[in-house]
């Protein structure tokens, strides 16, 4: 079995050190690009199974490129290969549809590993930093643990962990599997229950509650 691969990285040396890496058994890489036009353009000449990208683009970013891949080829796998561990990206990587989410300090190994791992159907590892990230936005509130002038209810609650990472009323939706109007009723009920001025408030708010962890 050979998994076709195409690497999306503004960076030539990243560039070249991963298509040394991974145009081996059982991966071949069909193409190496430097922005999200040519991977676009690349998927539709060329039979791919997963791709692996840099978070920001040239022209524009990675996980506009996510969102974009998995409406027009939602066999495809997306990985996000990214120097930023930063939680709304991963949050944001996660809810998009991202396959995994994965540091660039990573050892070849694990690289290799991974890839193998999600090319062959499974999802992230239990160990994966979006993995646990995804924990966190799925898992259910205990309202009863929050603070008295939080009383929301455990469908808001965590709505409100997703605001506090950063995701926007369509992303939420996607993780949350409701519609946006579900989500933007919530957003009201939410900012309206905790008297946040605007959603930044309300993360502020969030993150002080201990409602994250």
């Amino acid at each position: 079995m050979v998994w076709n691969v195409l690497i999306v990285d503004d960076h030539e040396v990243s560039r070249v050190g991963l298509r040394l890496l991974l145009d081996t058994a059982p991966f071949h890489v069909v193409a190496s690009v430097a922005n999200s036009s040519e991977a676009v353009e690349c998927l539709e000449t060329h039979p791919v199974d997963l791709v692996l990208t840099d978070i920001q683009l040239s022209d524009g970013s990675g996980l506009r490129l996510l969102e974009q891949i998995r409406r027009s080829h939602p066999e495809v796998s997306v990985v996000v290969f990214s120097a930023y561990e930063n939680p709304t990206y991963i949050a944001r990587a996660a809810a998009l549809g991202a396959a995994d989410y994965l540091l660039k300090t990573i050892s070849s190994t694990t690289l290799l590993d991974t890839l193998k791992n999600i090319a062959t159907g499974n999802s992230a590892d239990s160990e994966s930093i979006m993995y646990l990230i995804q924990q966190t936005m799925q898992e259910t509130v205990d309202v009863g643990m929050l603070p008295a002038d939080f009383p929301l209810t455990a469908r808001e609650a965590q709505v409100l962990r997703h605001i506090a990472l950063g995701l926007s009323n369509k992303e939420i939706a996607k993780s949350l599997l409701i519609s946006i109007e579900t989500v933007k009723e919530h957003v009201q009920h939410v900012l309206r229950k905790i008297n946040a001025a605007d959603r930044t408030d309300a993360a502020v708010r969030a993150i002080k509650s201990g409602i994250m962890t």
